[in-house]
């Protein structure tokens, strides 16, 4: 009979079983362990309460006031821009520029008060004289035009008026039947035909052929369909008597009931169910982390 459970090649991949670290430790529930043990033990860390902000050095860490420059100088940056300006103005040749006069404006709309040239005659409002206007001379004078289209109204052109011709009813097939009459007589012959002409594989008329038709064929002589089975009488129903089997009464067998026992194991080995070997079992690696602290 096969072990109950894995051995240890086939659980972790060795040949014995890794020892435990914690071997001999006295059991404690975690249900009474606490979360944070350090914490509960030796001396906490007991602050003074908290310090109000005041004007004084003790609502601060320091207990006195840190300058962030230590014995820097003072400056003050508008006696700076002043000795600034003061410098550059040294720098200036003579006295500054002044002009003569102040800007002039104009007084009104179209005003040239102020300006370098004054107004310009091109853009002057008065009137130019101009010569008198005389008329040209008149068209020469023509007949008013006709009232009508020119299509059936007469003396509407320029030339004479149309003169009336009878039209016949048929004049244009009568016309095509005498140009056909004259063609034909004119020919000396009839139309000449080839008998090497190229013809078509395929006739136009589908339906059409040079060979006779095969004799009807006689149709086969009608074969009698026989009557459908029926039989003697209807199919019969069970209804808890057996009626409806071939036997009036099943067979009674005398066989007594027995509980089929399970076959045993057997001992022999060429009866025993194969088994085949477990495949190749891991083993523990070691991180790339752990391989280069090693190192």
């Amino acid at each position: 009979m096969p072990v109950e459970g894995k051995s240890d090649m086939e659980r972790i991949g060795l040949f014995s079983e890794m020892g435990y670290i914690t071997i001999g430790d006295k059991y404690v529930s975690h249900y009474m362990r606490p979360f944070n043990e350090a914490a509960s033990r030796n001396r906490q860390m007991l602050p003074g309460g908290t310090k109000a902000l005041s004007a004084l050095q003790a609502g601060y860490f320091e207990p006195q006031f840190v300058r962030i420059f230590d014995g820097e100088a003072y400056s003050n940056p508008v006696q700076l821009r002043r000795r600034y300006r003061l410098a550059e103005a040294k720098k200036n040749l003579g006295k500054a520029f002044l002009p003569s006069n102040g800007d002039k404006l104009p007084c009104g709309l179209g005003s040239y008060y102020g300006t370098i040239g004054g107004p310009y005659t091109y853009f002057s409002p008065q009137l130019k004289a101009k010569e008198r206007y005389v008329l040209p001379g008149k068209n020469f004078y023509t007949n008013p035009g006709k009232k009508g289209t020119g299509y059936g109204y007469a003396n509407l052109t320029i030339g004479e008026q149309y003169t009336h011709e009878p039209d016949g009813y048929d004049v244009e097939r009568i016309n095509a039947k005498k140009a056909q009459e004259e063609h034909k007589r004119l020919l000396k012959g009839g139309p000449f035909k080839l008998n090497l002409y190229p013809q078509e594989y395929f006739d136009m008329n589908p339906y059409f052929n040079d060979k006779p038709l095969p004799p009807l064929k006689k149709p086969p002589p009608e074969k009698p369909v026989a009557p459908p089975f029926k039989p003697s009488s209807p199919a019969k129903r069970s209804g808890g008597m057996k009626a409806g089997t071939f036997d009036p009464y099943p067979s009674h067998s005398a066989d007594p009931y027995v509980i089929k026992k399970p076959k045993a194991v057997p001992a022999n080995k060429e009866q025993q169910i194969f088994l085949p070997p477990p495949g190749p079992k891991s083993r523990p690696v070691k991180s790339i982390i752990t391989l280069n602290v090693t190192r």
